[in-house]
């Protein structure tokens, strides 16, 4: 007798990847209510909303500074693409909520692209979806980072005018002529001084 055996394959699920920082996280429980560094399995109809209010919001922010329902993570697909893609959108009436350098105002939303740094409050979060194959659920995996993410891609960093060093060890003042030590504008030097008369 001969036996069949049929090999199910599960599908890969697309999986966000949900990086927070705050700069009081260590001293505050901020996340106490997320499931940190594991996944949870999502039905992509429906959708996240992140906030304080546990009646309403998948997952909580204990502080009161982050509203009631802060945002709203929603899945969707095109006819254009296989992947689950998702799109942001802000729940929170005073608050603004900053989306790779744009502000959403109150319940705009926006498309998330695969790597995405989200800004409200002191918050800063940073996702990464990670596409699969599963069109009817999604993972999200939640973690903590040491740093803000802004930091690393280069967002929020200071513009202030660099100083300029000479390289030189001593007051430079008597070695220009007063009309070019006179401004504001820092001095370019190299091995040709320019005079004008």
């Amino acid at each position: 007798m001969e036996v069949m055996q049929t090999v199910e394959t599960e599908e890969r699920m697309t999986c966000l990847r949900v990086q927070l920082y705050h700069p009081q996280q260590a001293s505050k429980g901020l996340y106490c209510h997320l499931p940190l560094d594991c996944s949870s399995k999502h039905q992509a109809e429906d959708p996240l909303r992140l906030g304080r209010d546990e009646k309403v919001c998948t997952y909580i922010l204990v502080d009161p500074r982050v509203s009631r329902k802060q945002l709203s993570l929603q899945a969707y697909r095109t006819a254009q693409s296989p992947d689950l893609l998702f799109t942001v959108q802000n729940l929170s009436q005073k608050g603004r909520l900053m989306v790779n350098g744009s502000e959403l105002d109150y319940l705009e939303r926006a498309e998330l692209p695969a790597k995405a740094l989200l800004r409200f409050g002191d918050y800063e979060i940073l996702i990464c979806r990670e596409p699969g194959e599963a069109k009817g659920s999604f993972e999200v995996e939640f973690g903590v980072l040491t740093v803000p993410p802004s930091r690393e891609m280069g967002l929020g960093v200071s513009t202030m005018t660099p100083v300029m060093d000479t390289g030189l060890g001593h007051d430079v003042s008597n070695d220009f002529p007063a009309e070019l030590i006179s401004t504001h504008v820092p001095l370019e030097c190299d091995e040709t001084f320019i005079y004008q008369s």
